[in-house]
């Protein structure tokens, strides 16, 4: 049975299975650390293009975030010593930044957490580098798509059932694999928190959505079949037939009518190509 919980100054932060149920200042915590992230990203538009490094994007987000008064929550998160994660082509999600520079042609996912004054902003989006085949664009489209069908059902009284499978069969409509291995989940004062948020299922099944609920929603949509394998790194999770993968992350907040996405773009900058 899910166990549900007001959340408050005193709730202690740990990561106890329990879903935390947030009021008024918990929700402008979110929005100043969803708008962060989201300008972050915004900003970094006229710098993902060819001949680029990897390595160069992660300095540029952690000098924002700096700037911004936060911190970067990847940055030593579980040993991770960067502030962002780069996802290029098939690499599904947890690429780490290096001296991999951006062709012409790559489709290029950068996730940013900022943790400012205790609450995260977690949001991740796709950019497109020069010149990219229209079956990749395609593909991210679709999936910033199933990311938007997901938050519609985000709404009290659904369950997370209803967000997934809302997810599951756009993308299947397109004949693309949905990634099982890894899912959204919790957030607030803790970067990981419960309840996962899966992008496949079925309606009517799962954790009730309340209001006062922070979760994320990251659909990773493939090409191909949804497989994927992890590399030696212990973080780099890439697709087993290197089939392309995309992927678009939202912070959002569960409102007595709906929601509230936290992350979107003050700029209008929702998905790719941005003008």
């Amino acid at each position: 049975m899910t166990e549900y919980v007001m959340a408050d100054a005193a709730t202690p932060m740990a990561r106890d299975g329990a879903i935390k149920l947030h009021g008024p200042d918990g929700f402008e915590g979110m929005r100043r650390a969803g708008r962060l992230a989201a300008e972050i990203l915004d900003a970094l538009v006229p710098h993902v293009v060819p001949g680029v490094t990897t390595a160069e994007l992660d300095d540029m987000i952690r000098g924002m975030m700096i700037a911004g008064g936060a911190v970067p929550a990847t940055l030593g998160y579980r040993g991770y010593t960067h502030s962002c994660c780069i996802s290029i082509n098939h690499v599904v999600c947890h690429g780490i930044p290096g001296d991999r520079v951006l062709k012409d042609g790559d489709i290029v996912n950068i996730d940013v957490t900022p943790l400012l004054d205790g609450w995260h902003g977690d949001t991740s989006r796709m950019y497109l580098v020069g010149d990219v085949p229209l079956k990749a664009r395609r593909l991210v489209e679709v999936t910033h798509e199933c990311l938007m069908l997901g938050i519609e059902q985000a709404r009290p009284g659904n369950r997370m059932g209803d967000v997934a499978n809302a997810i599951q069969r756009h993308a299947e409509r397109h004949r693309f694999g949905v990634v099982r291995d890894f899912c959204g989940h919790g957030l607030g004062r803790l970067f990981h928190d419960a309840p996962e948020v899966v992008h496949v299922g079925r309606p009517g099944t799962g954790p009730e959505l309340r209001p006062g609920m922070f979760f994320t929603i990251e659909p990773m949509i493939n090409i191909g079949r949804p497989d994927v394998k992890l590399l030696d790194d212990g973080w780099t999770a890439v697709t087993r037939d290197r089939s392309l993968s995309a992927q678009f992350e939202h912070s959002i907040g569960i409102t007595e009518d709906g929601c509230e996405i936290f992350t979107l773009s003050p700029k209008g900058l929702h998905r790719p190509p941005y003008a």
